[in-house]
């Protein structure tokens, strides 16, 4: 069993109230806009970090992250990207990905809205954790926290961090 916290969208943010449950996560999966390697240094000094960068990174984040993750956690296909779009209106690069090769779990950020959908014609679940930076025009910091069992997902909580 593994404990996962899913964050996105911190434009160079990182404060107590993230700090706190990095600190109660297996691991910590962050889906872009990271703004500031200082994020991910200190959430990578609690857990493992898996992650991607987004549309505000720089060449320096770019080098550190990629734009697609691909991996398993225990038996859960994963891929997580920045901009993705939301089922079934994926922008055309992840249509056209998904159908090639179809995770169980489809993680993206960038819109700063806290989105979990189900795919029911392709049967993958979408999560986009929201925005936990200050920077957006988001109103209240979100992000998703998550177990995943062998081949199940469950568990889900939506942690709000209060008004940006």
């Amino acid at each position: 069993m593994t404990k996962i916290l899913l964050l996105s969208d911190t434009h160079s943010h990182i404060d107590d109230a993230i700090l706190k449950y990095a600190r109660q996560a297996d691991e910590i999966w962050h889906a872009g806009d990271i703004g500031n390697l200082r994020v991910t240094d200190g959430l990578s000094a609690l857990k493992p970090l898996r992650g991607v960068y987004g549309n505000i990174d720089d060449h320096i984040i770019q080098k550190e992250f990629p734009l697609d993750n691909r991996f398993t956690c225990e038996e859960v296909n994963v891929w997580m990207t920045h901009i993705g779009g939301y089922p079934p209106k994926y922008n055309q690069r992840t249509r056209e990905l998904i159908k090639a090769n179809t995770p169980k779990l489809f993680i993206c950020g960038h819109s700063h809205i806290l989105k979990v959908m189900w795919d029911k014609k392709l049967n993958v679940l979408h999560m986009n954790p929201g925005a936990c930076g200050k920077h957006g025009f988001h109103h209240v910091r979100t992000m998703l926290r998550f177990t995943i069992d062998g081949p199940e997902i469950k568990d889900l909580e939506i942690i709000e961090l209060g008004k940006r």
